[in-house]
């Protein structure tokens, strides 16, 4: 699948697509690309990630479970929820490992680690350490207790071994799997029984999306769009989801382009039939021009 951008009737760029869905059955309805070759789903994992930490006995619900699978925009909601997380284990700001930076949100101008869009992510992963009495100065270490569960954890899920491992923008370890074996997994949060961790990631996620990007990312708006989705971005244009009936897919743009990635997400939601008007917009942003409409972009 390729998406092209389209201005003043010239082709500008194109944007190579892997994607897959499935139905509720978990059978193939789109293939596109190399599915079942390792992939990058970077922050994609975080909802599995979170499941390690609840595995191993973090308590997290609600707002603050969203948080700790975000890629927060750094508003003040999410900036005082991380800060929540890091009173309740006891730790300040600076025993957060992930680096300092600006937030996504444009009117918020301070920086820092509490603002870095992971920063949910490390406090609850630092707050699983304290749970457990393991070291917190260490914790992003592949070796670290923590990161071994959480390794073990993607594994389940995905039903894979590990391919490679590396490093997140963030420091946190990082797990290459396939996008077969990210679909399988996000399929299990919503398929799981309702008192499972999977089950209350999937609600956590799926009622607060704010919370797990921003108050008027594409992702949030998305999950505002069509109640009972869970979906979750990762850097270099991945996209992972999963309804609450099943139906769920991946989406990669081979050369890590966002422009294109929300509406190759889209095509991927509405090939299973989940489609709202409220996604026309996300599905065909305008090439713009001094500020109007010039060119569209489109899938061939």
């Amino acid at each position: 699948m390729i998406v092209e951008v389209v201005r003043s009737g010239f082709v500008e760029s194109t944007h190579q697509v892997r994607m897959l869905t499935v139905d509720a059955e978990g059978r193939p309805v789109e293939a596109k690309g190399a599915v079942h070759v390792p992939a990058s789903p970077r922050s994609s994992m975080k909802p599995l990630q979170a499941l390690g930490m609840l595995r191993s006995g973090l308590g997290l619900e609600d707002e603050l479970l969203a948080l700790a699978c975000a890629s927060h925009s750094g508003e003040p909601f999410h900036v005082d929820g991380v800060r929540k997380i890091l009173a309740g284990a006891g730790l300040e700001e600076s025993a957060l490992l992930c680096p300092e930076d600006y937030p996504f949100d444009r009117s918020v101008t301070e920086s820092g680690r509490v603002y870095m869009n992971c920063s949910g992510k490390h406090a609850a992963m630092l707050a699983t350490c304290v749970l457990n009495d393991w070291p917190t100065e260490s914790y992003l270490e592949p070796r670290h207790p923590l990161q071994r569960a959480i390794r073990e954890t993607v594994e389940d899920l995905t039903g894979e071994r590990v391919a490679a491992s590396g490093v997140d923008g963030c420091g946190a370890p990082l797990f290459f799997v396939s996008m077969l074996g990210v679909t399988k997994a996000f399929r299990a949060f919503p398929r799981s029984s309702p008192d499972s961790y999977e089950r209350k990631i999937f609600e956590a996620m799926s009622t607060y999306p704010e919370w797990t990007s921003g108050t008027d990312r594409p992702e949030a708006r998305l999950m505002r769009a069509l109640p009972g989705l869970m979906l979750k971005a990762g850097a270099e244009a991945f996209d992972a989801f999963a309804f609450e009936d099943g139906r769920a897919g991946t989406v990669k743009i081979e050369d890590g382009s966002q422009r294109a990635r929300v509406p190759a997400t889209v095509a991927a939601l509405r090939s299973l039939g989940l489609d709202a008007p409220e996604l026309a917009e996300l599905a065909a942003p305008p090439v713009l021009g001094g500020g109007r409409p010039v060119g569209e972009l489109r899938f061939r």
